[in-house]
């Protein structure tokens, strides 16, 4: 009997959907790599089986904490929303035009203190 036939039926064996024939057991029975196997597989089985039963308890801040999270991130996207597509256009175009309205009443009261007698 080979190892590697007798090692896919191993899994079954260790959940109980699989017997083996007497020259299987007898190949397990004698066959290290073979029964360190089967462990393995058991082994595996008892953790799944715990986690099933394990209950995880959540934070106490769990809801409060994924709610600023929430918060936080629609606070970006609306950043986003507001520095992007024709509002940044408009914003840019609003910035240009202040500064050159500002620029000129700068040089209309530059040039009026120029031309206004001194007394």
């Amino acid at each position: 009997m080979r190892c590697e036939t007798l090692r896919r039926r191993l899994a079954g064996v260790a959940d109980g959907t699989v017997t083996l024939d007497e020259d299987e057991r007898s190949h397990v029975a004698e066959c290290l790599r073979c029964q360190a196997e089967l462990a393995q597989y058991r082994k595996l089985l008892r953790a799944l089986r715990l986690l099933r039963t394990e209950v995880l308890e959540p934070s106490p801040s769990l809801v409060s904490d994924v709610l600023a999270g929430l918060s936080v991130a629609g606070e970006r996207h609306v950043l986003r929303r507001l520095v992007s597509g024709r509002r940044a256009v408009y914003a840019g175009g609003a910035a240009a035009t202040f500064s050159v309205v500002a620029s000129l009443l700068v040089v209309v009261v530059v040039l009026a203190r120029r031309r206004s007698p001194r007394v």
